[in-house]
């Protein structure tokens, strides 16, 4: 039946939800002459995206070939193909390969949405179509003075993205300090001294003015959206959508405390995240790691939008998954911290409740969160399993916010909390409850294999990207070195996540679909909230941004061109 209630307010897109999939839309529909508003839950912007890395995977790009480096569409379709999910039609693989980098150009040229190529290998580069670098892109950094009032309402990043949990660097300086390659000191002293010699910030706030990763990206897109008359609602959770006559034509959002019917003449694009940080979703689709707090994402993830779509008759695909990855819990957190690199630094390993390896710790973060998850048992428990490391890992390189070259005792006391150290394997195992003959063993084998680089039982260090975050000083594989220098030390690991990524399910358009697989008329979705192109796999770093801002790239032209409803 027709909804004859009128509108509170009136425009020709309505997006929901302000991260890089939601502003990519917001953008390119107010680009196109679409009156474009976007809502967003909470009192900032920036969603999960603004506190991320903000790597954006997009392969053949023209930054890519420009420097030499050979790819092409068919080339990550094959690679996609072969990772990615049956339930996964062609037709949105090919999409995102093709308008990817459309996206990307689209962006270059129109907007200040600047990027750079970075040389991050994909997660599985030994397979057909999959590259050893260069498919990876960042933002350029950004002054927060360029933004003027929004820098108070981005969403600060994540403290596992800075250092000290202050500090922005960019990917490249991340690879200068955290491997103290030749020229580290100077890469140093530009980034900590811009920081420190930021008066008068330095006197008023903890917060870096310079702005990098996700926050360089969310900060770009903003001024984007502001230079073509988007506007942004902050507080204004979506309460319900709208459908009249079978389409959705607007939606209910929550505003200075009432509810105001927000009429959406071309499309709603719904871009608002999954719901990680909802327990009761999490304990229905993703049992194994029901805990919101494992998740890394911001805590206002909790799939509001897939439900709204769910109650007009939505359909959606791959519920349990998730960007898996292991994870620290700090007390006083509210959200774990991914541990992206640690484990494939040589002189460290993971262990189970039995003291025993299980999997190749350099691997992908994603693949060592389903490790986690598919081997638990009651016969050997992996959650949590334990990282075990010795003192020269401990005073070379950082564990989470562990940092090397501090003295146990100046760590702040949330990490000295989960930081277990020991003088021995047998006190070690003591205060782990791991058993201690079968850890020692354990250690001992990875150190016979570890001293001729080599590691035959799960053949770290073999793949090139096991060997992108190891540690270039270190041989013959960069990935392995025996742990053998007391102390030793261990921090509980748990199968944590960056976000869900099951959801509505969607077209090649980025329509949402309905139980039949027909479009559901004025409805778009990307980003978390739409079931990735991936499937249940992670191909890439980027590979949860690159397809969300293509799809909101896709979702916002094809929304901007509909004839008006009503």
């Amino acid at each position: 039946m027709p909804d004859a209630t009128p509108w509170d307010v009136q425009t020709d897109v309505l997006v929901v939800g302000s991260g890089a999939a939601a502003l990519t839309a917001a953008v390119v529909a107010a680009a196109g002459g679409a009156q474009t508003l976007v809502v967003e839950k909470s009192e900032l912007f920036g969603g999960t995206s603004a506190t991320s890395g903000g790597v954006i995977w997009i392969p053949a790009t023209q930054q890519a070939l420009a420097a030499g480096h050979a790819d092409s569409p068919e080339e990550a379709f094959q690679y996609i193909r072969a990772l990615s999910d049956a339930n996964i039609p062609d037709a949105r693989i090919w999409a995102f390969v093709r308008q990817g980098r459309e996206m990307v150009a689209w962006l270059e040229a129109h907007t200040v949405v600047k990027m750079r190529a970075h040389p991050y290998a994909d997660y599985h580069p030994e397979m057909p179509g999959g590259k050893p670098g260069w498919r990876s892109l960042e933002a350029l950094p950004l002054h927060s003075s360029d933004l003027g009032e929004d820098f108070a309402r981005l969403r600060p990043p994540h403290p596992a993205v800075q250092f000290l949990g202050r500090v922005s660097w960019t990917l490249e300086e991340t690879g200068a300090l955290l491997f103290r390659i030749p020229g580290w000191w100077q890469v140093a002293v530009r980034v900590f001294g811009n920081y420190l010699l930021d008066f008068p910030q330095r006197l008023h706030s903890r917060r870096d003015r310079r702005l990098t990763l996700g926050n360089a990206l969310l900060g770009r897109l903003k001024l984007s959206a502001n230079r073509y008359g988007a506007q942004l609602w902050l507080n204004a959770p979506l309460l319900e959508l709208v459908r009249t006559d079978g389409r959705v034509t607007g939606a209910v959002i929550q505003r200075d405390g009432r509810r105001v019917r927000v009429g959406a003449r071309r499309g709603v694009v719904l871009a608002a995240g999954g719901f990680e940080r909802n327990a009761e979703m999490r304990r229905e689709y993703l049992p194994r790691s029901h805990e919101p707090r494992w998740s890394g994402s911001q805590p206002n993830n909790t799939g509001d939008a897939i439900r709204a779509g769910m109650q007009i008759g939505a359909a959606t695909l791959n519920m349990d998954s998730a960007w898996w990855g292991t994870a620290m819990s700090l007390p006083g957190e509210e959200r774990s911290r991914l541990m992206a690199f640690e484990r494939a630094l040589p002189g460290a390993i993971i262990v189970n409740a039995n003291g025993e390896r299980y999997m190749n710790e350099a691997a992908s973060y994603h693949i060592a969160g389903q490790q986690m998850i598919a081997r638990d048992s009651d016969a050997a428990h992996t959650i949590p399993s334990w990282m075990v490391f010795d003192a020269r890992y401990r005073a070379a390189y950082p564990v989470g916010p562990v940092i090397p070259d501090f003295p146990d005792w100046v760590q702040p006391a949330a990490v000295q909390a989960v930081l277990t150290r020991a003088d021995t394997l047998e006190e070690l195992a003591a205060k782990t409850q791991l058993p201690a003959e079968k850890l020692k063993a354990t250690i001992a084998r990875f150190n016979a294999h570890a001293k001729l680089g080599t590691d035959p039982d799960f053949h770290r260090g073999e793949s090139a990207y096991d060997r992108y975050y190891g540690d270039p000083k270190v041989g013959p594989n960069p990935t392995l070195r025996a742990l053998e220098t007391a102390p030793f030390y261990a921090i509980r690991v748990y199968p944590g996540d960056i976000g869900t990524n099951g959801g509505l399910a969607t077209n090649e358009h980025a329509q949402v679909l309905d139980g039949s697989g027909a479009p559901i008329p004025g409805l778009y979705a990307a980003g978390n909230m739409a079931a990735t192109v991936m499937g249940h796999s992670y191909p890439a770093a980027g590979a949860t941004l690159g397809p969300g801002m293509t799809f909101g790239y896709i979702a916002g032209r094809h929304a901007a061109a509909q004839s008006p409803a009503g």
